[in-house]
């Protein structure tokens, strides 16, 4: 199951990896290097609407986050915003978090408000190669990094 938010974020094409209620979707819009979104595959648009199932396979998906994003790219803290102002349906937007810059794939990024709160106003939109290739990259090493 899909829904509009998910399509917002660009899936299919930003689909990174794939869980039975959630779908790890690359963020087209970078604010620092790795920021994902982790969408619930429900029209669920309250957290507590989802099901059981849902919380249950979520302590799996934030480990396998966790651990690829370090692997990738030696995070120092991760962030899991749940906005839902703008795209209604249950979402995280998952920012790593870091002091300096990272670099993968010719793509680099420095963290901008590095101490403070995620500046979401400073995203980077990526080439759709940049956004291709750092996708494939993640995909190829999701559980990897374990």
């Amino acid at each position: 199951m899909t829904n509009e938010t998910m399509r917002k974020f660009g899936y299919p094409d930003s689909l990174v990896h794939d869980y039975e209620h959630w779908a790890v979707l690359l963020r087209p819009a970078q604010v620092t290097l790795g920021s994902l979104i982790l969408a619930a595959k429900s029209d669920a648009t309250a957290f507590g609407q989802l099901p059981s199932n849902a919380f249950a396979e979520l302590a799996a998906v934030t480990r396998d986050i966790e651990a690829t994003l370090l692997g990738e790219l030696a995070y120092e803290k991760i962030n899991y915003l749940m906005l839902m102002m703008v795209d209604p349906h249950v979402h995280f937007h998952v920012i790593p978090r870091y002091s300096g810059s990272r670099a993968l794939d010719q793509v680099t990024m420095e963290d901008s408000s590095w101490p403070g709160p995620p500046d979401l106003k400073s995203a980077r939109l990526l080439e759709p190669k940049a956004m291709e290739q750092l996708r494939n990259r993640f995909q190829k090493n999701w559980l990897i990094n374990h």
